[in-house]
């Protein structure tokens, strides 16, 4: 089969499986906190279930690029589907029996899911060359604009199927997306990395890696890009609902949030090949900021709605623009370490922050919450900026 061909097929593939895998995510996100305030004993702890899913996914992506080296990337999927499974049937358990320790463990596992679905994107331009490259990144991503439907929509239609045990229906759901995606995934064709490439791949050394500047702002930007959106995203659903507004609306909320979060795919590897990866990511990040400034004011429903959609949209920007540069500064070789490496810091942050916004969302309140995040986007907006200036833009077609 032609190259370019295999190429696009996967292409296709991962972004169907990524519309079912990126389901999961919005239906921890949704209700982690909700559920987390239904079962927890300090109001502290209310976002810890979805700190431990970030915190799944960060742990989860150096042995998940293992099994991807050791197996294929379709074998590792199939692999990773059977810890979706699991999350799902574990949370809705815990929800069942009230038990707060085996729900956030529920939400730990389908952690670890995420960092097989996560790597999609990464599958996706392992094989291609050029424009095609940037494009097959942000065509997978578009399956997350479907996931956006998807996820929130399980939560309102199942979020009540078990009368007195709010929310059981939403993870059994959950459990059953992994299950559809496997035929689909058995589709996928890549080649397993042969035992020439294994012993290539004593190359550069992570250190080696982040020792090159390129490499280093792409990945602190996917840091700050992905820990910015999580850090408000996981306290705004809690915020809503301890603002008056229903559980409907928050969900709705993070289904805006997320349509923007995937929606501006369709052009993203467009704009990134037209402008360069480095000036959408700055752009990205313009557009954190300005969700921020829409939350602080005020705590009306268009206020929420439009903050959290602007937050959706300067993620698209700035995690895909981050994303392309990384996958241009490692050899093939050097594939599953940068990669899984770039993945391991990008989610070990969200973790870390996704905990610290129920603290500061107990604490201080959502303003304060808000007000955080303009440091971290000017630490990497600056030199972004002092990057995009060095290089010319390309005028030509995209």
């Amino acid at each position: 089969m032609d190259d370019t061909v295999t190429v696009r097929r996967n292409i296709t593939v991962l972004t169907a499986a990524q519309a079912l895998g990126g389901s999961s995510a919005p239906i921890v996100m949704s209700l982690g906190g909700l559920v987390g305030q239904q079962l927890a004993d300090n109001p502290a702890w209310v976002t810890l279930p979805v700190s431990l899913f970030g915190l799944g996914l960060a742990i989860g992506t150096l042995p998940a690029a293992f099994v991807m080296r050791a197996w294929g990337r379709r074998g590792g999927y199939l692999f990773g589907a059977l810890f979706g499974l699991a999350a799902g049937l574990i949370a809705a358990f815990g929800i069942f029996v009230s038990s707060f320790l085996l729900f956030c463990v529920g939400c730990f596992t389908a952690g670890l899911y995420g960092s097989y679905v996560q790597s999609y994107r990464f599958a996706a331009a392992d094989a291609a060359e050029g424009a095609l490259k940037a494009r097959a990144i942000s065509w997978v991503m578009v399956g997350g604009l479907i996931a956006a439907v998807i996820g929130p929509q399980l939560v309102i239609w199942t979020r009540d199927s078990f009368p007195g045990t709010p929310y059981v229906g939403s993870f059994l759901s959950q459990a059953l997306l992994p299950l559809i995606a496997l035929p689909i995934l058995l589709m996928l064709r890549t080649p397993r990395q042969t035992q020439a490439e294994a012993v290539a791949d004593s190359g550069r050394t992570v250190l080696q890696l982040l020792a090159m500047p390129r490499y280093l702002l792409a990945v602190a930007a996917g840091v700050v890009s992905y820990g910015v959106m999580a850090f408000v995203m996981t306290a705004a659903p809690v915020a809503m609902v301890n603002h008056g507004h229903s559980v409907d609306n928050a969900a709705l909320g993070i289904q805006w949030h997320l349509l923007a979060m995937f929606g501006p795919s369709f052009f993203t590897g467009r704009l990134m090949v037209r402008y360069g990866k480095e000036r959408v990511t700055a752009v990205g990040m313009v557009l954190l900021a300005a969700s921020g400034v829409v939350a602080l004011g005020g705590l009306g429903l268009s206020h929420f709605w439009g903050s959290l959609a602007l937050l959706g949209i300067g993620w698209n920007f700035s995690f895909i623009g981050a994303t392309a540069v990384v996958t241009d500064c490692h050899t093939p070789a050097e594939r599953s370490k940068a990669q899984g490496m770039n993945d391991f810091f990008v989610f070990a942050a969200t973790a870390a922050v996704s905990f610290l916004a129920g603290s500061i969302l107990h604490s201080s309140g959502w303003q304060a919450v808000n007000w955080m995040i303009f440091p971290a986007l000017a630490l990497i907006l600056v030199p972004l900026l002092w990057q995009t200036a060095r290089k010319p833009v390309r005028l030509g077609p995209g």
